[in-house]
């Protein structure tokens, strides 16, 4: 089996469907994988063939980008819409071009994030199928509201609705610029409704979130996606820092810190008050290097190499960062700035390996302090080493290469061009 898989976002949003194309190659599959060019080294070095997407994702999120502002402005969804559908408009019409010539002679696209309408389009046109990629739960439900938005307690009978206005909202934003891409590269007709008819795999532990119970049988749960393990060794200045005391504290907020560096690091100084820390920049801009002795400072680690080496993880909220620390079987402090890191520190918390979060733009010393020493109880811990030993019995990518595998056969290789995808065909398992 032949498969383009499609992404844009951070190295978090790329790593998880770097760890499916491992997967599936592992299995005897042939995969090809576009994404952003700051987060394609992750692939690289894992083997995986790959194309550059237009953007940059890193000057979207920095100061003055696209979606700096939105970041800035934390939970507010409608803002984030907003700014991801001007990175769509720029880029939706390179982004189908480029997938469709990846993609012709596929048995199937899987597509996720930004680039999901695009990955539909070129399936559509290509006449094969397609398979949705998530890291958080986007199809509508009851049992909880939509992961994109803040953190509401609503009657059951409100939750659907909350996943259905986001949808609605997501598409009329993407809409107009996925039209004209879909006319001007492949003169095909324009969309006027949203594609909710095909199959999709969130690699997400049901330790986390349950399947939900009333979702249709073409959507899947298969547990969390994680990177196969390199030859990789830690640089001699890492061993000797964790050699020489008690575990330290991992922090890092991706990047996502906002335009105050000073303050961060700041913020971090006095929070964590001489005790042992690691400290990672990633993408933030955040010089690491003016910390004092009590930190040390890292460059690209394997997270679970990393974190079972560690007291625990403070952390932004992003999926593939709360699986990483949940598995690691280590309390998190969560401190959310945008789209689903605030599902994700309202899980954590409600399982009781996090404390109640304090989101990343209210973030000051005396709070961050707080959620550290919370963390660090004796019954968080236990129920973090939990935890962790219950996901670690997971086999998210197995579970997801299987159902690929069976979409794909159930689906055929071929579609008519206007013929929808026919999800009640599928069985409720392979």
């Amino acid at each position: 089996m032949r498969v383009a898989v499609v992404t844009y976002g951070t190295k978090g949003d790329t790593r998880p469907l770097v760890a499916l194309c491992c997967g599936l190659m592992k299995a005897g599959h042939e995969v090809h994988m576009l994404a952003d060019r700051s987060t394609l080294p992750i692939a690289y070095a894992h083997g995986v063939p790959t194309t550059t997407l237009a953007g940059d994702m890193r000057s979207s999120i920095a100061p003055g980008g696209a979606l700096s502002a939105a970041l800035r402005q934390g939970a507010d969804a409608h803002e984030m819409v907003r700014a991801a559908g001007q990175v769509a408009a720029e880029h939706s019409e390179s982004w189908l071009l480029d997938l469709i010539g990846a993609a012709e002679g596929a048995d199937a696209i899987i597509c996720s994030s930004y680039t999901s309408f695009v990955g539909l389009s070129a399936a559509e046109y290509l006449r094969i199928p397609v398979i949705g990629a998530g890291l958080w739960p986007l199809t509508p439900t009851r049992e909880f509201p939509c992961a994109l938005l803040p953190s509401w307690q609503l009657p059951t009978k409100l939750n659907r609705l909350t996943h259905e206005a986001l949808n609605a909202l997501i598409w009329r934003r993407f809409r107009p610029h996925l039209n004209r891409a879909r006319q001007l590269v492949c003169a095909q007709a324009p969309r006027m409704t949203m594609w909710n008819d095909f199959p999709i795999i969130y690699g997400i532990s049901r330790h986390l979130v349950p399947q939900p119970a009333d979702w249709p049988r073409w959507c899947r749960i298969s547990g969390a996606w994680a990177l196969p393990e390199l030859d990789w060794q830690p640089p001699l200045p890492l061993v000797q820092f964790l050699n020489a005391g008690e575990a330290p504290i991992y922090i890092s907020f991706g990047s996502l810190v906002g335009n105050d560096h000073g303050r961060t690091l700041r913020t971090v100084i006095d929070a964590v008050a001489g005790r042992r820390a690691l400290f990672y920049p990633g993408g933030s801009g955040v010089d690491g290097y003016a910390l004092p002795r009590n930190f040390h400072v890292l460059q690209d680690t394997p997270h679970d190499w990393l974190f079972p080496r560690t007291s625990l993880v403070v952390h932004h909220g992003g999926a593939g960062t709360t699986h990483a620390a949940t598995r690691a079987g280590v309390p998190s402090v969560v401190v959310p700035f945008a789209n689903d890191q605030f599902f994700w520190a309202d899980r954590l918390a409600a399982l009781g390996v996090a404390p109640r979060h304090v989101p990343g733009p209210k973030l000051d010393a005396e709070a961050l302090a707080r959620m550290i020493d919370a963390a660090q109880q004796p019954e968080v811990r236990q129920r973090a080493r939990a935890l962790g030993t219950a996901m670690a019995q997971e086999d998210g990518l197995g579970q997801a290469v299987q159902w690929i595998e069976h979409c794909v056969q159930r689906l055929g290789h071929r579609h008519n061009a206007s013929q929808q995808l026919l999800p009640m065909a599928l069985d409720s398992r392979p």
